[in-house]
C-alpha cells in the first residue's frame, strides 16, 4: 500500500528535473574564425570546421565558433592581425606566414631539416613546445593552440628538372616561412603568396614553381596543369603544424569549462588532419604519376646545398632574435635525443619493408 502511494504520487504531476549544470551556469558565446585558406583546400579549411562543430558539441551548443575562408573576413595572410586587434576573436593558419614580424613564428609549424612528424607532436605536446611558442604570441596578443599536422611535405613543383643546385639560381619560387631565407641563400627569388593566389601566379608566369603542402592538395590547385616536376623530399617541412589562433584577452575572459572546449577541440581536430592526408595523399599521388607527372627526388648535391644554407641562417637568426635561439636549441636538443629511437623502430621498420617488398617484386 505505501509503494502504491508513492508510485500514485510520483506520477500525478510532472517532477522537474535538474537541467545540466553547464546550461545553469555558462554562457551563451557566439565567435567568428577567419581561415587563411579557401574552402577549396577541403582538408585544410574543414579543419577549422571540425574543431568548431567539436567546441559546439562539447559544450551542448552555448558556445559557438563560426569559421570563414580566407578572404571573407580577412585576407589570408592577414589572420594574425585580426585576431591580434580583435577583429576577430579565432583564426587558423600557420606561423610559418608571419616570419617577417619574428622569425621565431616559423617554428610554430615547422623549420627546415628539423622535426619529423611524430617529434613534432612530442615536442609541442611534451618538450615545452606549446609554452615556448605561446610566449612569443603573447606578444600579438595571442594564444595559440596546435590545429592540424599536414604530414611531411613534398619539396615543390617546378617548370624544369632541378639536377644540380645552380638550376635553382634566378628561379621565383613560392615558398613560406624559413625555407624561403635558405632559397634566398642559393640564388632563388622567393615569393610569399596565400594559397588561393598560387595558381594564377603559376600560370601567368609570375613564379617558376611553388611548395605547397602534398599530392592531394597541390592537385586541387591545378599545380600540375602548369608545371611537369614535382620533386620529393620536403627538406623545409618535414611536419607542417597549423594553429588556431585566439585573442589572447578574449580567451582568458573566458569559462574554464570553454577554454578546455577549445584544447580538446583543436587537439582532435590535430588528428583527424593528419589522418585525412595520409588517407588522401596517397591516392592522389598515384593519379597525378598516371596522368604524367615526373615525380623526381633532390639530388644529394641540391639536399647538401640547402642543408648548408639552412646552418648559415639558423646562425644568422639565433644572433638577431634571442627567442629564435632558444626554441632552435630546444629543438635541436629534443631531435638529437629522439632521433635514435627513431632509427631503431620508425626508420628501421619502414626500411625493412621496403627490402621485403623488393624480394616479392623480383
Amino acid at each position: 500500500m505505501q509503494r502504491r502511494r508513492l508510485f500514485a504520487a510520483a506520477t500525478a504531476a510532472p517532477v522537474a528535473l535538474a537541467t545540466p549544470a553547464l546550461a545553469q551556469t555558462l554562457p551563451e558565446i557566439r565567435w567568428r574564425l577567419t581561415s587563411s585558406f579557401p574552402r577549396t583546400l577541403d582538408i585544410t579549411y574543414s579543419t577549422s570546421e571540425y574543431m568548431c562543430r567539436a567546441v559546439s558539441d562539447i559544450t551542448d551548443g552555448r558556445f559557438r565558433i563560426q569559421p570563414f575562408p580566407a578572404g571573407e573576413i580577412a585576407p589570408g595572410l592577414a589572420a594574425l592581425d585580426a585576431v591580434q586587434s580583435g577583429s576577430v576573436e579565432m583564426a587558423h593558419t600557420g606561423g610559418l606566414f608571419f616570419t617577417g614580424k619574428n622569425s621565431a613564428l616559423a617554428f610554430s609549424t615547422t623549420v627546415p631539416f628539423m622535426l619529423n612528424v611524430r617529434q613534432q607532436h612530442a615536442w609541442f605536446f611534451h618538450g615545452g613546445g606549446n609554452e615556448m611558442l605561446n610566449a612569443v604570441y603573447k606578444d600579438f596578443n595571442i594564444h595559440a593552440l596546435p590545429c592540424g599536422n599536414t604530414g611531411n611535405q613534398m619539396g615543390g613543383w617546378f617548370r624544369k628538372e632541378i639536377a644540380k643546385a645552380e638550376d635553382l639560381r634566378g628561379l621565383k619560387f613560392r615558398v613560406a616561412g624559413l625555407a624561403g631565407n635558405v632559397m634566398q641563400k642559393v640564388g632563388v627569388v622567393p615569393q610569399q603568396i596565400a594559397p588561393g593566389d598560387i595558381y594564377p601566379a603559376l600560370e601567368r608566369g609570375t613564379i617558376d614553381g611553388v611548395e605547397y603542402i602534398g599530392p592531394y592538395d597541390d592537385a586541387k590547385l591545378g599545380f600540375n596543369k602548369v608545371a611537369r616536376y614535382y620533386y620529393y623530399p620536403g627538406w623545409g617541412e618535414g611536419g607542417a603544424i597549423f594553429h588556431a589562433y585566439v585573442n589572447l584577452q578574449k580567451f582568458q575572459e573566458l569559462p574554464p569549462a570553454y577554454r578546455a572546449a577549445i584544447e580538446t577541440a583543436c587537439t582532435a581536430a590535430t588528428n583527424w588532419m593528419l589522418a585525412q592526408y595520409d588517407w588522401k595523399n596517397v591516392e592522389a599521388m598515384y593519379r597525378l604519376v598516371a596522368e604524367g607527372v615526373q615525380l623526381r627526388q633532390f639530388s644529394n648535391e641540391v639536399i647538401d646545398t640547402l642543408y648548408r644554407a639552412t646552418q648559415e641562417v639558423f646562425a644568422e637568426q639565433s644572433a638577431a632574435n634571442l627567442q629564435f635561439k632558444a626554441i632552435l636549441d630546444s629543438q635541436i636538443a629534443f631531435r638529437d635525443r629522439h632521433f635514435a629511437y627513431h632509427q631503431v623502430s620508425d626508420y628501421a621498420f619502414d626500411s625493412m619493408m621496403l627490402r621485403l617488398r623488393r624480394q616479392q617484386a623480383r
